[in-house]
């Protein structure tokens, strides 16, 4: 957990707020920047980069390098990545899916996506079981929604896998003292005994792959930063039960729609835009709410240009819906020279984000004909 009062900014699993200083974080949680070496072995194995490796949206790392070493011997590396239902499917949770979805094609790997159920049914007193399920069946829709390989692609919903998880949970807790928990994630007396127990599950699919063979498989695991704290636990005590360390490469957040130091968050959603927005209410939400580093008149923009820095429609084309540099590069530059205006800006994005969204629709509606194929059940 990091608490930086100071710096005016908190990272934990459950709350994001704050300017965040992500050199901070990685100093506080132990991980390491993604160097140029670094990408170019990525390169080398993929072929070309993704745009978040690119432009620095992926940007720090625990064992990637590890990762690769084992590639190259031949121990390919599965990946594991997830989601707590707790609502439908926002803009923030799609960039590591995304960029899951092109190691998968690049790297020829199994993914194996955990639906939290059980965590936001303990953390979040307003939501019953069924509540957290349904969204988990929701949620699992976007998943497949995003083109990930039915055949190397497992979807768990953690009560439906509770013979399977819970027999693998068990040794891990035994590994994990009450005082690393209180220290790993901020509790207190006052947290209910399932928090307590809950990140002995969020372990689980780390090993699963190497239960199922018979042999210790790399796990490569792409996340937000804010999950940092679970897979320090898993990593500390998954080589005390004779399996690896799980590999993380780990992203920024995207901003909500009030300014850079907002993280989207499904509780607010004047923050936040949701895949099952109608292109009305995403442009709406924009043109309304979304920050601008413009200036404060037409006349003063075109003098002074604005700032992409802080302004959240050129953010959200970066993260997500822009992926050509050179079209990226272009727009930043008409942006700080007062060439674009912030309405146009955000027309421009409007147009993105609803192109990306109504066809990630139609396929989210593909996706319940399919939803069988990618689910596991015990």
């Amino acid at each position: 957990m990091v608490n930086e009062q100071n710096n005016d900014f908190v990272v934990t699993p459950w709350e994001v707020h704050g300017k965040i200083d992500y050199n901070r974080l990685m100093e506080k949680f132990g991980t390491s920047p993604i160097t140029e070496d670094l990408l170019e072995r990525i390169r080398r194995h993929a072929g070309d980069l993704h745009f978040m490796l690119r432009r620095g949206i992926f940007f720090t790392h625990r064992d990637m390098d590890w990762i690769l070493d084992e590639f190259e011997k031949g121990n390919k590396f599965h990946l594991y990545t997830g989601r707590g239902p707790s609502d439908h499917t926002h803009l923030g949770h799609l960039v590591p899916w995304v960029f899951t979805k092109w190691l998968q094609d690049k790297f020829d790997a199994k993914l194996i996506f955990q639906l939290t159920d059980d965590e936001k049914f303990l953390f979040k007193e307003e939501l019953e079981l069924s509540d957290t399920y349904s969204y988990a069946l929701d949620n699992a829709l976007d998943v497949i929604a995003l083109g990930f390989d039915p055949n190397k692609t497992e979807i768990y919903i953690d009560t439906d896998n509770a013979k399977t998880f819970y027999k693998l949970a068990l040794p891990i807790a035994k590994k994990i003292t009450f005082s690393t928990v209180k220290a790993s994630f901020g509790f207190d007396n006052s947290m209910n005994i399932g928090s307590i127990f809950y990140t002995s599950i969020q372990a689980v699919p780390a090993i699963l792959e190497s239960v199922k063979q018979g042999k210790n498989i790399p796990c490569l695991i792409p996340h937000a930063i804010d999950q940092d704290p679970h897979f320090r636990v898993a990593r500390d005590v998954l080589p005390k039960l004779g399996f690896y360390k799980p590999g993380n490469i780990q992203c920024q957040f995207i901003p909500g729609l009030s300014g850079p130091e907002s993280k989207m968050s499904a509780s607010d959603p004047t923050e936040t835009i949701f895949v099952t927005d109608t292109p009305k209410s995403v442009k709406n939400k924009i043109i309304k709410y979304a920050f601008s580093g413009g200036q404060a008149t037409i006349k003063e923009h075109r003098e002074l240009g604005g700032n992409p820095d802080i302004d959240v429609s050129f953010q959200w084309l970066k993260l997500l819906f822009e992926p050509d540099d050179q079209k990226l590069k272009k727009i930043e530059e008409d942006y700080r020279t007062g060439d674009l205006l912030t309405g146009d800006l955000k027309n421009i994005l409007i147009e993105k984000a609803n192109e990306f969204l109504i066809h990630h629709r139609k396929e989210r509606e593909k996706a319940k004909d399919k939803l069988d194929r990618f689910l596991v059940k015990d």
